[in-house]
């Protein structure tokens, strides 16, 4: 009938974990028939997404590079009060467009787009516009799921690409500038220059909320272009909000009798300091292009969890973070982070410090009264 469709592995979630798990299923088990399942127009939504060179191990780069749309072999850099510091480590951002182009190119039909999904199951889905798909292997990458089960502050954002009357000045991807005026939390803009005359801004809080109050965000964006003297179009809008999850209960966020296997954010894969996930959609997109679709729930949550329980250190970092600092003095938390080494930086934003990073970004002079810090983690908020 045409309204059943049949495939081996339905992928539910056109974004970046399920864009890039249909990507290393296609080039790894072609074999494999899957299906794409995207409710949007499109995969992707409305993202940038950057990563660092040492996130990603060189012997995976060919999942994500024909995604890069800009690199920065030059590095970057950050600006804080008394700190203006730059890496060499090189920079890379993926964008909608190309993520789209890329996934809709190699897919043809296997990507189903203005698909929205009513039920699914272990071996099946079903369509709000009543089709329905028969599976061996159903897995769910549409994002978050019960963040009630966690404990949370928030990164949140709203950025601007802008296209300048005259060259911007700014020659590598600022990831922190810290040096503006501190609101609702730890707030730094983010800019990335895409040439010359085009850059996109990014103003971002670590917040105990959620809530983004766009208008009032959009406002100081302006104010910080006009301080820099630039006379500006702007040509694309963005915002997200990201958890930075500081605490909880995985066996509540992903119950063991739950039968569809998970992907991305909904699976909790992503590093819980930073809400940022592109490495470990990475890393698990190939890993499950390993795997059996027979009995991939359980091997899916078996992987998930373990990557839960190895984030205990960042989750802990986060308790700090939002519990012990006053919120306009967390800027001091990250500037003492980035007068630590380049490599130790590197390896904590791809989720990987080692025992020695981890002791040394804990000692020294804490940027956070020790008392406070200390009640923190014996007395983490419910």
């Amino acid at each position: 009938m045409a309204n059943e469709l049949d495939c081996d592995l339905a992928i539910i979630g056109g974004g970046l974990a399920g864009g890039l798990i249909a990507l290393a299923f296609a080039a790894l088990r072609p074999e494999v028939r899957l299906l794409l399942v995207e409710q949007g127009a499109q995969p992707g939504g409305n993202h940038i997404w950057s990563f660092f060179d040492g996130d990603v191990a060189p012997k995976d780069r060919w999942l994500i590079d024909p995604l890069v749309v800009r690199s920065w072999p030059q590095g970057h850099e950050v600006r804080f009060p008394g700190l203006d510091r730059r890496l060499e480590t090189p920079y890379n951002s993926v964008e909608t467009v190309q993520f789209a182009v890329h996934l809709t190119r190699l897919l043809g039909d296997s990507l189903l787009t203005d698909a929205e999904v009513t039920a699914l199951s272990p071996n099946g889905v079903t369509l709000a516009d009543g089709r329905s798909i028969r599976a061996r292997a159903v897995i769910d990458a549409r994002g978050g799921g019960d963040l009630s089960a966690l404990r949370c502050g928030w990164q949140k954002f709203v950025g601007h690409a802008l296209r300048c009357e005259a060259p911007h000045g700014i020659d590598r991807p600022v990831i922190m500038d810290a040096t503006v005026a501190q609101h609702d939390g730890y707030r730094f803009v983010y800019l990335l220059p895409w040439d010359e005359r085009t850059i996109f801004v990014e103003d971002t809080y670590y917040s105990n909320a959620p809530d983004l109050d766009v208008p009032v965000i959009e406002a100081r964006i302006a104010d910080y272009v006009r301080a820099k003297g630039w006379r500006v179009e702007v040509i694309h809008r963005e915002q997200g909000v990201l958890p930075v999850v500081h605490g909880g209960d995985f066996d509540r966020y992903w119950p063991k009798d739950d039968p569809v296997a998970r992907a991305g954010v909904r699976a909790g894969l992503f590093q819980p300091m930073t809400g940022y996930s592109l490495p470990d959609a990475v890393r698990f997109a190939l890993w499950l292009a390993d795997q059996s679709l027979e009995g991939l729930p359980a091997a899916a949550r078996g992987y998930a969890r373990a990557h839960w329980q190895g984030g205990g250190y960042y989750r802990l970092l986060g308790r700090m973070l939002f519990g012990a600092a006053q919120p306009d003095q967390r800027w001091r938390i990250f500037a003492r982070f980035y007068g630590l080494s380049p490599a130790l930086i590197q390896r904590f934003y791809a989720g990987r410090s080692t025992i020695a990073d981890r002791i040394r970004i804990l000692c020294g002079k804490p940027p956070v009264p020790i008392r406070d810090a200390m009640r923190t983690l014996w007395n983490p908020p419910a």
